[in-house]
């Protein structure tokens, strides 16, 4: 491992360019010349996909551009001491100090930890002002050595300076988390920033680093006797029920690093207030923003939400494909009134029913998979209250979920008895409890009480006005007219490919498969609109990538190649990557794709009885051709308009009247 860095990978007092784009290029280059990456536009391209979700510049003219490539073969660091210094994203100072830390996909965990060690050192300002004053190459090289490679005889000192504790102690005890979407630098940088500044004020904190090199626990005991708890993370913390109810603050990785102290006075003045930020064990930030002590309530719901409607799609996603699957084998007629609860009831595989082992079969499939369909709404409405509450609110919201089912309300009161039951359950999780009661507080009373007062409010009042909303929703979709539907299909296709997965996308899913269960044509329709839509973007950039290679990194094509079967097995995500290279260009051209789809598909009267599969669910699909000819020409709308706008961006590249995007530059 003592090769991680050679003189080859180091370039001193350079110019390399004006921007970071041109600065990481050429570091990328450097790293595949000495043959330690198969591609220098396949690592940059890796490397600027990283930096285009959260700058890597830091405070002191630091900057570590970052990211696992599968372009590299071993994992390296590449260096450059800028002349003059390049703008990397604090908002503070220029880089004059860039470390590329190229990891290979599936580094081994030896290789990751030297490179956190590297990360750790930067935040040492004595370990800066030495590669500031290096001479040589070799200097720099001896310098990287000498943090990532310690002597043996420094390693239990090295250890006691760097894991998160002081053992000097005063009299108060933190606990932090620290992480960031790549877990290699970020992450031990913060760790190390806020052990050194409770080091310099006198605390005892310990750190628990959510990366990619290792994942250790802090103890339970541990947790219990901190006074407050910083989060400074980028990502969703593991097992953040640990910390429920604990003081503390909340901030993005970035303000680990450069402004510790602050997050340090931000916990602790949490502590001391008994109104302070509490740590929610449910909910609370995804970090990546300034730090505001807590989340805004237009957030938190908008969070909860996604969580009940994530958790809920494996129910759909099973009932659906087995109820799908039923009648492949059993056929339509098994859906038809009782038959499906006759054949179940009466028959056995000693006693088969006039349609044979099949019908039997599909009989089966069909049971169960109505079975978990129905827990479609509970597993919503319990999520949402998860997602708010905490565990004291899966109950109540199961329960408030079931009910909506009980009195007609459907998903919209399965939305309403979610954020009514985990709302609740918080409230009366909020107020101290003697400690002989704390004990019962979220196994019995918490959930009792919400349950009782959730259950009341839908029977006693808010349950007939949901019913009736549900009931003219489904009136409305059931007399659609031929222009209506194609409206309807239009927007849906719009909402399907504007975020590829995120809320409005699965809004407008949850919006289908809600309706599926009513079983009218009207919502198998939707359904159909709303996953031939789903599957254009990543058909279309695969497309795209197939007929215009040299538009596209080779990053890009290799995605593209991966695109083809994710979209034709509905998963939208697949044209993630394209969209976060370059947005402004994708995602108009997806948009226009999935409204052309959605709208035939309507126009066609194309029908689907399964929520999910793609392609491959084509026995549920009425008529499969009207669905073919919707998606194909979709696919090639958006195919062709990216290649349009790509193209003329491009060409005003060349003529020097806009900056390149990293797909352009690629190309």
């Amino acid at each position: 491992m003592s090769d991680l860095i050679t003189p080859e990978l180091v370039t001193l007092d350079a110019d390399l360019g004006a921007t970071k784009e041109d600065v990481i290029r050429s570091l990328a280059a450097l790293v595949a010349a000495t043959g330690r990456a198969t591609s220098a536009d396949g690592l940059a391209a890796d490397a600027l996909d990283r930096e285009a979700k959260a700058a890597t510049g830091l405070p002191g003219g630091i900057a570590i551009p970052h990211c696992r490539s599968a372009h590299v073969v071993t994992g390296s660091l590449a260096f450059a001491r800028l002349r003059p210094p390049v703008d990397f994203g604090d908002k503070d100072s220029d880089a004059d100090l860039v470390f590329l830390i190229a990891a290979a996909e599936g580094e081994g965990q030896e290789h990751l930890k030297l490179l956190s060690r590297l990360a750790r050192a930067l935040v040492r300002k004595d370990f800066v002002a030495a590669l500031r004053a290096a001479r040589t190459a070799e200097e720099v090289v001896g310098l990287v050595d000498g943090v990532v490679n310690p002597p043996a005889k420094d390693t239990a000192a090295s250890a006691a300076a760097t894991t998160t504790e002081t053992a000097a102690a005063g009299p108060r005890r933190l606990v932090a988390v620290t992480g960031c979407p790549t877990g290699i630098a970020h992450t031990y940088m913060a760790a190390d920033s806020l052990s050194q500044a409770a080091a310099e004020l006198g605390f005892d904190l310990q750190v628990e680093t959510q990366g990619s090199s290792s994942f250790t626990p802090l103890p339970r005991e541990t947790i219990e006797q901190a006074d407050a708890v910083i989060f400074a993370t980028d990502v969703n913390v593991r097992d953040r029920e640990r910390f429920a109810g604990k003081p503390g603050t909340e901030s993005g990785v970035k303000a680990g690093i450069s402004d510790p102290k602050g997050l340090i006075a931000r916990a602790l003045a949490a502590a001391d207030d008994p109104n302070g930020h509490r740590i929610a064990g449910g909910g609370g930030t995804e970090g990546g923003g300034e730090d505001t002590g807590q989340l805004g309530w237009g957030k938190r719901i908008q969070q909860a939400l996604m969580t009940g409607v994530s958790y809920m799609i494996p129910f759909v996603a099973a009932g659906g494909l087995l109820i799908a699957l039923g009648f492949l084998l059993g056929g339509y007629g098994i859906g038809i009134g009782t038959t499906a609860k006759d054949i179940i009831t009466n028959n056995s595989l000693a006693n088969l029913p006039p349609g044979g082992l099949l019908e039997y079969l599909g009989v089966v499939l069909f049971t169960i998979g109505g079975v978990a369909f129905n827990f479609l709404v509970p597993a919503l409405s319990g999520y949402i209250a998860y997602a708010l509450a905490g565990r004291p609110g899966i109950a109540p919201g199961f329960v408030g979920g079931a009910i909506s089912v009980a009195v007609g309300a459907g998903f919209i009161g399965g939305l309403v008895t979610g954020l009514v039951a985990g709302l609740i359950a918080m409230w009366i999780g909020s107020y101290k409890a003697p400690r002989w009661l704390a004990g019962l507080m979220p196994v019995v009373i918490i959930p009792l009480l919400t349950t009782l007062i959730t259950g009341a409010l839908m029977y006693l009042l808010l349950g007939r006005p949901l019913a009736m909303l549900t009931t003219a929703l489904q009136n409305w979709l059931t007399g659609m007219s031929a222009g209506g539907s194609i409206v309807l299909g239009i927007v849906l296709g719009l909402m399907m490919c504007f975020d590829l997965g995120g809320p409005v996308n699965k809004a407008a899913y949850l919006f289908a498969t809600a309706g599926l269960s009513s079983g009218t044509e009207a919502s198998m329709m939707i359904m159909a609109a709303v996953m031939a839509s789903g599957m254009v973007p990543p058909l279309a950039m695969a497309l795209a990538t197939t007929v215009r290679k040299k538009l596209f990194t080779e990053v890009e094509r290799e995605n593209g190649r991966a695109a083809w079967l994710l979209g034709a097995s509905f998963i939208s995500e697949g044209a993630i990557p394209f969209a976060a290279a370059d947005p402004l260009r994708v995602i108009p051209s997806m948009m226009a794709g999935g409204a052309l789809t959605g709208a035939l598909s309507m126009a066609f009267h194309v029908t689907l009885r399964a929520p999910h599969g793609g392609i491959f669910v084509f026995f549920a699909i009425q008529p499969i051709w009207g669905f073919l000819v919707a998606l194909a020409a979709g696919t090639a709308l958006g195919a062709f308009l990216v290649i349009v706008l790509k193209t003329a961006a491009r060409g005003k590249t060349v003529e020097g009247t806009e900056p390149a995007t990293p797909a352009a530059v690629g190309a």
